[in-house]
């Protein structure tokens, strides 16, 4: 992810959370945190960005910190493009476990994370508006 790319991401962050993250905490994941490691991933039609993720790696671990794909373009394998990119670059860089978190009522994303064999091992009270969020972890050595 560059900054040119801003515009497009913040459109899917938008329409894919209830509370999105601005345009500049983007630009200071991208440009400040040397830990911060974030992807897109484009259309095979016309180029555009149909999603994203970010991830930090800090020592052994690595922290999911997003992943949206466009409303118009999920359930075809962007998601998983994504995951699987971000898991790679952890391990490359060290990483033994990935974390994250993720809403209790998003199955989508659980199905996604949970074919990725993340287990759950965890819940955050009210870590969203009104809601719990699952912890998961994802390790390496288990593979």
């Amino acid at each position: 992810m560059t900054v040119n790319d801003l515009n497009e991401v913040v459109d899917i962050e938008h329409n894919s959370f209830s509370f999105p993250w601005s345009r500049n905490s983007f630009y200071g994941e991208i440009r400040e945190n040397r830990y911060a490691y974030y992807i897109v991933a484009r259309s095979k039609d016309d180029g555009r960005i149909i999603g994203y993720g970010g991830i930090w790696v800090l020592f052994d671990e690595g922290h999911i910190t997003t992943l949206a794909v466009h409303p118009l373009y999920r359930q075809a394998g962007a998601g998983s493009f994504l995951l699987d990119h971000m898991l790679k670059k952890a391990h490359t860089k060290g990483a033994r476990q990935v974390f994250l978190e993720v809403r209790d009522s998003n199955q989508t994303a659980r199905g996604l994370y949970e074919k990725f064999k993340f287990k759950e091992i965890g819940r955050r009270k009210n870590y969203y508006y009104n809601e719990d969020a699952l912890v998961m972890v994802y390790s390496f050595t288990s593979v």
